[in-house]
C-alpha cells in the first residue's frame, strides 16, 4: 500500500470514530436528561419510560458502531489499497 493511501486511511478512520461518536453521544446525554426530568414530573410512567429510553439508546449505540466499522474497514480491509 502507498504510504499516502496509508496515511489518508487511518486519518479517514480516526475522523469516522471520532465524528461518529460526536453526535449518539449528544444524545444520549440529552436522552437521558429528559428521561430523568419525565420520570421525576410523572413516576407512574417510570417503566415507559425507562423502556423507551432503553430502545432509543441502543439505536443511538448502533450510530457509533457504524463509525467503527467503517473505520475498521478503512484499517485492515481497504478497499482504495
Amino acid at each position: 500500500m502507498e504510504p499516502l493511501v496509508a496515511a489518508a486511511s487511518v486519518i479517514a478512520a480516526a475522523l469516522a470514530v471520532g465524528l461518529g461518536a460526536i453526535g449518539p453521544g449528544i444524545g444520549q446525554g440529552n436522552a437521558a436528561g429528559q428521561a430523568v426530568e419525565g420520570i421525576a414530573r410523572q413516576p407512574e410512567a417510570e417503566g415507559k419510560i425507562r423502556a423507551t429510553l432503553l430502545l432509543s439508546l441502543a439505536f443511538m449505540e448502533a450510530l457509533t458502531i457504524y463509525g467503527l466499522v467503517v473505520a475498521l474497514v478503512l484499517l485492515f480491509a481497504n478497499p482504495f489499497a
